[in-house]
């Protein structure tokens, strides 16, 4: 049997390669078709003992399709191409946060 390379695993989904911008927009309009608000958080310091990651900007209480998550994704990305960022869902009834997964690691 062969063992996966030493390599850092984080958050949701970390064990699958990085997705593609299909199946990001998919799990997207996962959150988006369970209720729930995404957002968008970005941190050079992934580590399990740094709790907070910083918010791009707040929750997307308005978003309705999976592009409009997506731009805020690419523009997070541009601005901090050397940080890791991730994609969150939030639940306004259980008020916390119900998934993350990873879009960017660093080179």
């Amino acid at each position: 049997m062969k063992t996966l390379p030493f390599e850092r695993r984080y958050e949701t989904f970390s064990y699958l390669p990085l997705m593609d911008n299909a199946q990001i927009s998919r799990q997207i309009q996962y959150t988006l078709d369970q209720g729930f608000f995404p957002g968008v958080e970005f941190t050079n310091d992934p580590s399990a003992e740094a709790h907070y990651w910083t918010l791009w900007k707040l929750p997307m209480f308005s978003a309705r399709s999976p592009q409009e998550v997506l731009n805020e994704v690419q523009q997070c990305k541009s601005e901090y191409p050397n940080s890791y960022i991730r994609v969150v869902a939030f639940d306004n009834i259980k008020q916390c946060q119900v998934m993350s997964f990873i879009v960017q690691k660093p080179r």
